[in-house]
């Protein structure tokens, strides 16, 4: 099984293109900055991975992903190698996306974008006690009953 799922910032706006077939097919590329869960000293606090989109994805990707948005992608990891000009084996290994979602609101993102530099690659996360960036319901705890939730 060759399953991804990643969740980061958008280290820019993506770049997109159009394949030259008939119909033309979106083809978008962008990178996200994945935080790293454990950090070294004189180490990197994030991977950057790059990110392909076809199709309609590309298209919803082009047209609503911005530079810094946090973003999740679902997709496949892919490993293409090639020889170049001077005959040396090369690899890319890149993630092709299958589906997209914003992982954040778009008040949320507005305030990140204004408030804080652009990635760097050491954001540190949000406060859970910043109520303005909370992205749940918060549950009323006067509900004692069970009888009286949903599920």
């Amino acid at each position: 099984m060759n399953k991804v799922i990643l969740m980061g910032r958008l280290t820019k706006d993506p770049e997109v293109r159009y394949s030259k077939g008939e119909p033309p097919v979106a083809v978008s590329r962008f990178s996200l900055a994945v935080d790293r869960r454990f950090k070294r000293d004189n180490e990197p606090s994030a991977d950057f991975i790059p990110c392909t989109a076809f199709g309609k994805t590309g298209e919803f990707v082009e047209k609503y992903f911005k530079k810094g948005q946090m973003v999740s992608v679902v997709g496949k990891l892919q490993i293409s190698s090639w020889e170049d000009q001077n005959n040396q084996k090369r690899w890319s290994t890149d993630v092709v996306v299958e589906e997209v979602f914003f992982a954040e609101s778009k008040s949320s993102f507005e305030n990140h974008k204004g408030s804080q530099p652009q990635y760097a690659g050491n954001d540190a996360p949000k406060s859970q006690s910043d109520d303005s960036n909370v992205a749940f319901y918060p549950i009323d705890q006067a509900v004692e009953d069970d009888d009286d939730l949903p599920f």
